[in-house]
């Protein structure tokens, strides 16, 4: 390979996928090295919390591209490879084994890990974490002999595990510190749907309490020991209390860290010749005037087109609205912009919050900050146009299903 002429990608997910593809379909002919820890091929996350863990789709529908894609395309794929170092003066990756690869751009596509428990007992069997494509076969697996369950955490991940849990049968304790489910990221006018959603489909869900430990007998987990002393019994125990992006490589490397890898708008890191996408980015957003960082499938998807087209010189500004969705049971729900916690002052509904077909949205100002679908399709676009106006727009008339969104704009 000659030598500082390759691109090379640092993580082998969705991001970095992307970032391979668009590469060479813009035009990039030189050597393109896509390096990932993982032995698996590049897959998406979304079904391994959803379809997949629910066994309603196939193995091979989540992966990004078939295997024969990368020797097709030229990309030098490298699975079960470690990258343990970067040398932005020497344009090198240093692999676990000792070899170098030498670049003329690099993209940090690192990701993300879930957080720990601490607690005692945290360590026994039968405690699972969902981030990879081999958590979700365990958590499937256990779930399919589990006849109880306690999900530790009421975020996404936890919520949509509760839901596949209870498809599989099992009886689901949910526990969770704050208020209410997704108090933070939703507010309390809307986390109380979602409490009710699980409530209504026979979850045990219990809000405002403490860990205090995992309890077990004989290596592996049977309960979880809360702060009053209490215990819920479990045969399973799926912990998820949120990921910490994976800054370690691009510190070292003396790039700018700061609830992630902190890149422009072009998703450039402070170091010209080196970008950052997916869920470690923490990116200036030309929108918002502020640096965000989303852990969503979207930005994975995104981000990455972006970023390569400014590796090979393009002038490109990433500024998409952030977009996330979710499927729990008879659930599905599409969100659609960004709220800071505690950032908006009105939330307004349209259509059957009592039917769960509506769509809520956040203001500040009377401007829409966000808006989120709940069973109501085909409004994602007129929704991001609200978000992206920034226009005052009538709560009234923003509420009354009879007024088309277009003409909220009018």
């Amino acid at each position: 390979m000659p030598e500082h002429k390759a691109f090379v990608i640092v993580g082998a997910g969705l991001a970095g996928a992307k970032a391979a593809q668009t590469l060479r379909e813009e035009g990039f002919d030189g050597p393109l090295v896509l390096i990932g820890a993982e032995s698996e091929h590049p897959y998406e996350r979304p079904p391994l919390s959803k379809g997949y863990l629910l066994g309603k789709e196939e193995r091979d529908t989540v992966y990004v591209h078939p295997p024969r894609w990368y020797a097709e395309n030229r990309v030098d794929l490298r699975l079960g490879t470690a990258v343990t170092a970067v040398d932005p003066a020497a344009h090198e990756v240093t692999l676990a084994d000792g070899s170098r690869i030498g670049y003329a751009k690099l993209l940090l596509a690192t990701g993300s890990s879930p957080r720990r428990l601490t607690v005692p007992g945290a360590g026994l069997d039968g405690v699972l974490y969902l981030r990879r494509l081999a958590d979700s076969d365990r958590i499937k697996e256990a779930f399919s002999a589990a006849s109880r369950v306690a999900v530790i955490g009421a975020g996404w991940i936890g919520l949509e595990t509760a839901a596949a849990a209870r498809a599989a049968g099992a009886e689901v304790t949910v526990l969770e510190a704050a208020e209410l489910p997704l108090l933070r990221v939703l507010g309390r006018e809307v986390s109380q749907i979602f409490a009710e959603l699980h409530t209504d489909h026979g979850v045990d869900l219990r809000c405002g309490v403490q860990v205090a430990g995992i309890t077990g007998a004989g290596g592996r987990a049977d309960g979880v020991l809360l702060a009053d002393g209490s215990r819920v019994d479990a045969d399973v125990v799926v912990v998820g209390v949120g990921i910490t992006p994976d800054t370690g490589l691009a510190a070292a490397a003396g790039l700018e860290t700061d609830n992630g890898i902190r890149v422009d708008s072009r998703l450039c890191t402070s170091d010209p010749d080196i970008h950052a996408a997916g869920d470690v980015a923490c990116a200036f957003h030309p929108l918002l005037g502020k640096h965000i960082r989303v852990e969503h499938w979207a930005n994975a998807l995104n981000q990455p087109q972006t970023a390569a087209r400014a590796m090979l010189g393009q002038d490109v500004t990433y500024d998409r609205v952030p977009y996330f969705f979710t499927d729990q049971y008879d659930l599905g729900m599409e969100y659609t912009g960004y709220v800071e916690p505690g950032g908006y002052d009105q939330v307004v509904f349209r259509g059957r919050t009592e039917a769960r077909e509506f769509i809520a949205f956040w203001l500040a100002g009377g401007r829409v900050l966000a808006g989120m679908n709940v069973n109501v399709w085909d409004v994602t676009d007129p929704i991001r146009a609200l978000v992206t106006s920034a226009q005052p727009v009538d709560a009234a008339r923003l509420a009354d299903p009879g007024v088309p969104l277009t003409d909220l704009l009018a």
